[in-house]
């Protein structure tokens, strides 16, 4: 049985990833404080990641999967590891500025893009600091992630729009184009990574196709069982007063990921499964204010 770390394990991605190799039968372990409750079928490693000491001194890792968020939570992972097989570290989409050309592909320079600020600059010099350190370690750069947990108020926040019959206020003339990848997809693909070692170690990952926030939308009325009735909102309104996502369209060239996982899960499929997962546990999603905005100044 060969030894996984994936640091967190209590949240969205790193949960998903926890639960999908303990159930292939990987021996999991979790590296977090211990303040919310634990996928099952995994071991806990009780820590700070940022006080280390020697949690980690005892273990070997065949695979360490590591979702930081700055240089520093990769160096003192690293230091505080006895030794590891490959290392895979979940980066971001942020890291492109908006203004290089589209589809972004791996080989495009990074810099600091205005929407995302300090998240994407901060995962930047994680992915810096790990390649100086360990060149054969994989990254991958995934756009907006979606499915089941996840905690971040986007597809539950049209959920809830439909849920409450309720108009759905679309930014402009809703044209805007979104890049989705399911976090199933995003576990499969590591599952691959750590079966194929291929030579190409940063990889965008992600939907070939994009969507339209019209679409987008309908297509989450849809899941609930609704029909969308919508709203246009002037795009002299701050767009993420009242909806997910930023007045930011991009796109990621996949076609590397591909080569290796040439399917991904159908938008409509994840929805589904998204929409099963939301009314048990919609206490676990980070809900934000958009309908009392647009009560308050929209309607």
């Amino acid at each position: 049985m060969k030894n996984m770390l994936v640091t967190g394990g209590t949240v969205f991605v790193s949960r998903a990833i926890a639960s999908y190799f303990a159930a292939k039968n990987w021996h999991v372990s979790v590296l977090n404080r211990n303040t919310r409750e634990q996928p099952s079928g995994v071991d806990l490693i009780q820590a700070d990641r940022h006080a280390l000491g020697d949690a980690l001194r005892a273990y070997h890792f065949d695979a360490v999967i590591d979702t930081a968020y700055s240089a520093q939570d990769v160096t003192q992972l690293r230091q505080a590891l006895s030794s590891y097989g490959e290392y895979v570290l979940i980066s971001s989409s942020a890291v492109y500025p908006e203004t290089a050309p589209q589809p972004f592909a791996e080989e495009a320079p990074l810099g600091r893009n205005r929407y995302w600020g300090a998240y994407g600059t901060d995962k930047i010099a994680a992915e810096n600091v790990l390649l100086k350190a360990d060149p054969n370690a994989y990254i991958l750069r995934p756009p907006y992630l979606y499915g089941p947990m996840n905690n971040v108020y986007r597809e539950a926040f049209v959920f809830d729009c439909a849920m409450a019959d309720r108009k759905f206020y679309l930014p402009q003339d809703g044209r805007m184009q979104l890049q989705f990848f399911h976090v199933d997809d995003l576990c499969r693909f590591i599952d691959l990574l750590l079966e194929k070692s291929p030579a190409q170690h940063i990889f965008n990952v992600g939907n070939r196709e994009t969507i339209s926030i019209r679409e987008w939308a309908e297509l989450c009325y849809q899941t609930a069982g609704k029909k969308a009735e919508f709203v246009q909102v002037s795009p002299e309104i701050e767009q993420r007063n009242y909806f997910s996502f930023y007045n930011y369209e991009y796109c990621l060239d996949v076609s590397k990921q591909e080569e290796i996982m040439p399917d991904t899960v159908p938008l409509s499929l994840g929805l589904q499964a998204s929409y099963a997962w939301y009314p048990e546990h919609q206490d676990e999603v980070m809900k934000r204010p958009y309908m009392t905005y647009i009560d308050s100044y929209l309607k």
